[in-house]
């Protein structure tokens, strides 16, 4: 279960993934209405060799969404997976993240349960809004998942996943939703072709490859995510997503 060391943060259920997330309490919400960020990070075992760089793009990202004009409506989830996923942070407002939160945040080792990672990233964000709308607060989101290859232990399916999403669309409970699969360091043809078909199959918006995670690649990674979230961000209000980017 997620780590709650905040009393501003409450703990929240999802119903298909038994994990559960954390998010900033209604009363310690200022603004009437939120973006809500999830960024899924894998930290299975093969991404050793460039920990490091991802560690430095989940905090670049961080930064640089502080920068962005929506910056006082915006919420952001960090979690990691690995043989089991990891809440490293619940939705937060942008001004209680740090920089310095992420040195050690990232714990690397296991296999890659990322249907399962998938699952609670849509399902958190989908309940949290609901919660959000009973409020009378409006609110969007964008879920940006971060992998190096396929699923190999999840307890949930690709239907599961997709499942999260479709009841998302039901329930009404964002005025729109963004979700982005970024395959990195993928230099086998055949995990290509298995991240485009998990996205195709659960219907991701967007699907972007990288055959490489060396400093450069993960900088511009870096960059493309958090002008992603703030171009989402910046659509709240008009009744649609925003426009997919490239990196």
């Amino acid at each position: 279960m997620p780590k709650l060391n905040d009393a501003t943060i409450q703990q929240h259920n999802t119903l298909q993934s038994h994990y559960g997330f954390s998010a900033t309490k209604i009363d310690n919400l200022g603004a009437s209405e939120y973006t809500l960020a999830s960024v899924v990070v894998d930290v299975s075992s093969s991404v050793a060799s460039f920990a490091g760089e991802l560690t430095r793009a989940v905090k670049e990202v961080v930064r640089a969404c502080k920068y962005s004009p929506r910056a006082d409506n915006l919420m952001i989830r960090i979690t990691q997976f690995a043989s089991q996923m990891d809440e490293v942070h619940g939705f937060k407002l942008l001004e209680n993240c740090n920089e310095s939160d992420y040195d050690c945040a990232l714990s690397v080792g296991g296999s890659t349960s990322l249907y399962d990672a998938s699952a609670n990233a849509i399902e958190a964000t989908s309940t949290y809004a609901l919660d959000l709308k009973k409020n009378d607060y409006e609110a969007n989101g964008i879920v940006i998942v971060i992998t190096d290859g396929d699923d190999n232990t999840s307890t949930l399916s690709v239907g599961a996943v997709k499942k999260a999403l479709v009841k998302m669309g039901r329930d009404e409970s964002l005025e729109s939703l963004v979700t982005i699969l970024v395959g990195v360091n993928i230099q086998d043809k055949h995990i290509g072709k298995r991240l485009k078909a998990f996205k195709d199959d659960v219907g991701f918006t967007q699907y972007v490859e990288l055959d490489n995670a060396d400093a450069k690649t993960l900088a511009k990674l870096a960059d493309f995510v958090s002008k992603s979230i703030s171009a989402q961000s910046q659509s709240l209000g008009t009744g649609g997503p925003s426009q997919s980017l490239t990196i």
